[in-house]
């Protein structure tokens, strides 16, 4: 995908950019400063998409969609958090230098496939939307964080992703479980 110069995409451009995990798109919101808002909206659409998704998973009531978009959230975060440190701390290459500002906007925008579990409120759909959407986002992950810490290596943004994902949804699977809706 060819994209503008650094700085005069859309919003929405953007958007489809980094779902289509074009790296150009994930430096330019990297060097964007501005673009952290941007990213925050994203982070926060994905979240309510899987709290409204979610309905479809078992029909947690009206008033469960702020919880689960909430762990959702706190499940984004932790991932993000687990990123940093594994990836800037732990596994840094030699030119790695984390900025988490960087880092953030990158992984916020990663999480634009998130969006997709919106679909879930759709009858038989909510699996195929969550475990798309899941997939796709750790995808996006590794181009973010490939491109973000400045990795020359995508084995080792795999890696990286993989840890943290695996542990964030460890945390997820936890919060839902100690503070999720009970299914009678």
């Amino acid at each position: 995908m060819a994209t503008a110069a650094p700085g005069n995409n859309t919003f929405l451009q953007r958007l489809i950019g980094a779902a289509a995990l074009d790296s150009a798109i994930y430096e330019e919101v990297e060097a964007d400063t501005a673009a952290t808002g941007q990213a925050l909206v994203v982070v926060v659409a994905s979240s309510l998409a899987a709290g409204f998704g979610a309905r479809g998973l078992g029909g947690p009531a009206a008033e469960n969609i702020f919880l689960i978009s909430i762990i959702a959230l706190v499940a984004w975060a932790a991932w993000a958090l687990l990123t940093y440190e594994i990836g800037g701390r732990l596994m840094p290459e030699p030119q790695t230098v984390v900025d988490v500002g960087e880092l953030l906007r990158t992984i916020g925008f990663a999480s634009t496939p998130g969006l997709l579990r919106i679909f879930g409120v759709i009858p038989g759909a909510a699996i195929p939307a969550f475990a798309i959407s899941a997939i796709w986002m750790l995808l996006a992950m590794i181009v973010a964080v490939r491109q973000a810490l400045d990795y020359t290596s995508t084995r080792r943004a795999v890696l990286v992703c993989g840890l943290g994902w695996a542990l964030a949804v460890t945390i997820a699977i936890g919060l839902g479980f100690f503070f999720g809706p009970t299914v009678s």
